[in-house]
């Protein structure tokens, strides 16, 4: 119990963060879609590319933070070479990475379809390069369960990144100007602009971790590299084809759009800006991931496998209640994004049921990093995979980006699935699925109830806010909530 605790307080305090760190960066959606007119394509251009490097990063990280744990923690091991070399390793990647890049600019900017812009591709790369990177010292810092550090240097990024959007995209061109002479209104150089923040960005935050930067002093071994390789090569194969899961919708979309490359930047586009509010789904997973990761491969309890359990109970009943959260005040949380991307909405319920059972999938995956399987990691997101560009490749044509929504669904359903029963077999955890099973059924209800038609904006708030206080008294209730909320100081008398 102990341990839960602790992991309560550092997903609080990586939560909180993120909570923070996300709401902050929902201020780049309102600016970049009041910049960007959704017939105009460019936010479909961002949304690609930035599909591009969510698999980029797993690529040049190639596991190695989950494996920076399982080896950080094991027997026999010392922390600080483990460490040292680990750095070393990714850094070498990340600088090749950038050469062959830079050598081959011009056939890799044809190939994913900006032959025009080959510098979108260069800073593009730069940047996910130094990410990949800095991901090193991040993750030492929660091996350190030094959350407070880690959430700050997120935060600080994510600030710089606010403030050069609105120099750039909203105070200087309003004054016709920008720091190299008159300003262009060509959409590519404002696009360029979102690019180029992004590269200042991430080299601020390396310099600001320039402490945990001289771990790389503590040497190099090379027996532990080939031991780490050895682990992480099924987790990369993994990794990507996971994050396939995430990005194959925005990356093959504008291939198999039935309509001209504009029109479907515009649709995809309107698809990217609308996940946006569906991402606090993906805010409360990260936070979770961050803090639960660590936790497991250091947990030495006899009774871990009960605290598991408990820890997937809350996982899915706090997601539940933010998913009805989401829906209940989705008439303002609309505002986030421009008008003419409204139409985009209706993806919101189903991406964040199926970031719900990503959370899952990722929750489960530890019997299989536990156990050494982590092969069983690759098989079930590569089926998950082969799912969604099968729906994506016959749906798009016709359902347009609705198709992606619903592909993601369900390649993390069968992912999930697969994973739950399989690892039941190799490592058996007994989960309360009768608690979780009625906290589902609840929130279906409730979530039925929300899309009854109410014509009122207010009205409908007010109704659906009641419907939400339902599932909140559910939860007060059966698990005993109120007692442990009347031992906090200050609020507890309202409690007991």
């Amino acid at each position: 119990m102990a341990n839960l605790k602790s992991l309560a307080k550092d997903t609080a305090i990586y939560g909180l963060s993120s909570i923070v760190a996300r709401f902050i960066n929902y201020l780049l959606v309102p600016i970049q879609t009041a910049r960007f007119a959704a017939s105009g394509g460019e936010y479909g251009i961002i949304t690609n590319v930035y599909a591009y490097v969510s698999l980029l990063i797993i690529l040049l990280t190639y596991g190695m933070e989950t494996t920076f744990f399982r080896f950080m923690t094991k027997e026999g091991e010392d922390p600080k070479r483990i460490y040292s070399t680990t750095l070393r390793m990714v850094g070498f990647t990340s600088l090749l990475s950038i050469a062959v890049v830079f050598a081959f600019l011009g056939p890799i900017s044809s190939l994913i379809g900006y032959q025009d812009h080959p510098e979108f591709i260069a800073v593009m790369f730069t940047t996910v390069a130094i990410d990949a990177f800095t991901a090193i010292p991040f993750a030492y810092l929660r091996i350190q369960h030094k959350p407070v550090k880690f959430a700050a240097l997120k935060i600080a990024n994510i600030l710089l990144n606010i403030f050069l959007n609105l120099l750039y995209l909203v105070i200087l061109p309003e004054l016709k100007i920008n720091l190299f002479g008159i300003y262009d209104d060509k959409f590519t150089l404002d696009v360029a602009y979102v690019f180029y923040i992004n590269l200042v960005c991430t080299l601020f935050t390396l310099l600001l971790l320039y402490k945990e930067l001289r771990g790389i002093s503590f040497g190099f071994d090379m027996a532990a590299c080939k031991r780490m390789l050895g682990y992480a090569w099924p987790l990369l194969v993994m990794g990507l084809v996971g994050q396939l899961n995430q990005a194959i919708s925005q990356i093959i979309f504008p291939y198999f759009y039935d309509g001209d490359i504009a029109e479907a930047r515009a649709q995809l586009g309107i698809y990217g800006a609308c996940i946006k509010i569906a991402m606090i789904m993906v805010m409360l997973t990260q936070a979770f991931r961050f803090a639960y990761e660590p936790f497991v491969f250091s947990n030495k309890d006899a009774d871990k496998r009960e605290t598991y359990a408990r820890a997937m109970k809350f996982y899915i009943i706090f997601t539940l209640l933010a998913f009805l959260a989401v829906m209940a005040w989705i008439d303002l949380l609309r505002y986030i994004v421009g008008r003419d991307y409204w139409e985009g909405l209706r993806v919101v319920p189903i991406v964040m049921a199926a970031e719900i059972m990503f959370g899952v999938f990722f929750n489960l995956s530890f019997w299989y990093k536990l156990t050494d399987r982590t092969i069983w990691g690759a098989y079930f997101s590569g089926i998950g995979a082969l799912v969604l560009i099968a729906i994506d490749i016959f749906l798009i044509p016709r359902f347009s980006y609705m198709a992606c929504a619903w592909a993601g669904f369900a390649a993390y359903g069968v992912s999930m699935l697969l994973s739950y029963f399989i690892g039941q077999k190799y490592y058996p955890i007994n989960y309360p699925l009768r608690d979780i099973a009625l906290y589902t059924v609840v929130a279906g209800v409730l979530f039925a109830a929300m899309m009854l038609p109410v014509e009122n904006m207010w009205l409908r708030l007010a109704f659906r806010t009641v419907l939400l206080l339902l599932f909140v008294g559910l939860i007060y209730r059966k698990e005993g909530f109120g007692k442990m909320l009347a031992k906090v100081p200050v609020i507890g008398r309202f409690f007991k």
